[in-house]
């Protein structure tokens, strides 16, 4: 389909409500036009299987949907991966909600494919200034690598962010509790000497206590360390 296309059934596709509800989980994010997850992911896979190079040529950015279609369709492409590299270096700056980059975050399975060079890639975006840019890393980071192999590097990685963005510092936060889920112990020898930010600190704890993985006693231990 041609860019205008996809546009008039996107304009078909959507509702009203969801548009409203969809926007209210993202303050500041305008043009949404309300169309659910699922569409999306239909036509983005039509897109992928069909002549896509012509599709991102044409690819418009003027709604929350249609930048999250472009995200989509990069996951869903079954390409060489220095191919997709190039796709998801001109897409990463076009992020600019938490929802596009998470989701595109976890369509990029080629990550399974190449652990190794897509540790590599990520590397950079962790001291980029756009903060999208920043969060976009983590997210990977936290999706594709909280492991044996990494799990020592990540925490290093996320005890050295410096940003003053909501969304950045949710997005540490999250990681490490990812981390702790995953290798408490490490995790928890970290949080006594880590140079996080109160703010980024007490959410990461907030996010262990929160998780279904974590049992009572751990859970009140953790309470414990929060920052007055």
């Amino acid at each position: 389909m041609t860019a205008e296309e996809i546009r008039k059934q996107l304009d078909m596709l959507s509702e009203p409500d969801f548009r409203e509800f969809t926007a209210g989980l993202m303050p500041g994010v305008r043009n949404v036009l309300g169309v659910r997850l699922p569409a999306l992911r239909r036509i983005a896979k039509q897109e992928a299987r069909g002549n896509w190079k012509e599709y991102f040529e044409q690819a418009l950015d003027d709604s929350y949907e249609e930048i999250m279609l472009q995200g989509m369709v990069i996951g869903y492409l079954k390409e060489d991966l220095d191919v997709v590299q190039g796709l998801i270096r001109d897409f990463v700056p076009k992020i600019d909600n938490w929802s596009v980059c998470d989701s595109f975050c976890s369509g990029l399975k080629i990550t399974k494919e190449y652990p190794a060079e897509m540790w590599e890639f990520i590397q950079d975006y962790f001291k980029d200034k756009r903060p999208f840019c920043v969060r976009f890393a983590i997210v990977m980071l936290l999706q594709y690598f909280v492991d044996e192999e990494h799990i020592e590097a990540d925490l290093e990685i996320l005890d050295r962010v410096c940003s003053e963005e909501y969304y950045v510092k949710m997005a540490v936060a999250w990681a490490i509790s990812i981390c702790f889920i995953r290798f408490e112990d490490i995790t928890l020898e970290y949080l006594k000497r880590s140079r996080l930010d109160d703010f980024t600190y007490n959410k990461a704890l907030a996010k262990i206590t929160e998780s279904l993985c974590v049992d009572k006693e751990t859970k009140q231990m953790i309470r414990s360390m929060k920052r007055k």
